[in-house]
């Protein structure tokens, strides 16, 4: 399914999705410039750290949702003008990015505790840490993770259960219903992101591009299983070297 995507001629509406990852990924790069180093929540308070997270979440999903969204819109093509497809892709992606900005909350109060573990108990920390990459590598490679890695590979199927969508606000529903399958799918890789740092611009690349690998290639639930299984292995350096995990890892100096 992926495969025969990516061979077909581009289509004006992915394009766009490209082009708002790209803007959103200068805007992130603009912002951890001047975000304070280490673990925590940067220093914001939970609506700055949302709409920082919503930013990122752009940034780095918004290429693996460019499938679905060009199969929708080739659906909806014969039936509205090109503006009315516009509103409606836009309402598509804001019910997609309301999810991943629901997830939010959690990830706020994840980088506050990973920000408090690391000043109280930078050795507990370390194994937190280690054991949350285990946790998130073993999701990898669970029945569950498959299931949901399935849902977001496969847009006719998806297409088939959202055609019953009626109302105003059915694209929204549309973006949230694919925004929770790929929550589902993805929410062991955001906790790695937590453990390196929210704002780790390197970390952050490497996972959006494990997402796109996942989704759109065509041996992407083998990668999916060999990504969980490296997980696995990098925990078990991070006991020994707990600075591998700057967002739970404050350095000595810093301390001082």
């Amino acid at each position: 399914m992926a495969r025969a995507w990516l061979a077909t001629r581009p289509h004006p509406g992915w394009l766009a999705l490209i082009a708002a990852a790209l803007l959103a990924w200068f805007l992130t790069v603009q912002l951890a410039a001047g975000m304070p180093p280490g673990p925590g929540a940067m220093g914001l308070g939970l609506a700055g750290f949302l709409a920082g997270w919503a930013l990122m979440m752009t940034a780095m999903m918004l290429p693996s949702l460019a499938p679905l969204l060009s199969a929708y819109l080739r659906s909806i093509r014969a039936e509205h003008s090109s503006w009315v497809r516009a509103g409606r892709t836009a309402a598509l992606v804001a019910g997609y990015l309301l999810t991943w900005t629901g997830f939010g909350v959690l990830a706020y109060a994840a980088a506050l505790f990973a920000g408090r573990l690391a000043t109280e108990a930078p050795v507990a920390a370390a194994w937190v840490g280690a054991g949350l990459l285990v946790a998130a590598g073993i999701y990898q490679l669970t029945p569950l993770k498959n299931f949901c890695l399935r849902h977001c590979r496969s847009p006719v199927a998806f297409l088939l259960h959202v055609s019953g969508y009626q109302g105003r606000f059915r694209d929204v529903r549309v973006g949230v219903y694919h925004g929770l399958y790929c929550v589902g799918c993805c929410w062991g890789l955001m906790l790695v992101l937590i453990t390196v740092g929210v704002m780790n611009l390197a970390w952050m690349a490497v996972i959006a591009a494990a997402v796109l690998l996942e989704k759109t290639w065509q041996h992407g639930i083998v990668f999916s299983r060999v990504a969980g299984a490296a997980l696995i292995v990098f925990a078990c350096f991070v006991p020994a070297n707990p600075w591998l995990l700057p967002g739970l890892y404050i350095a000595p100096e810093m301390m001082m």
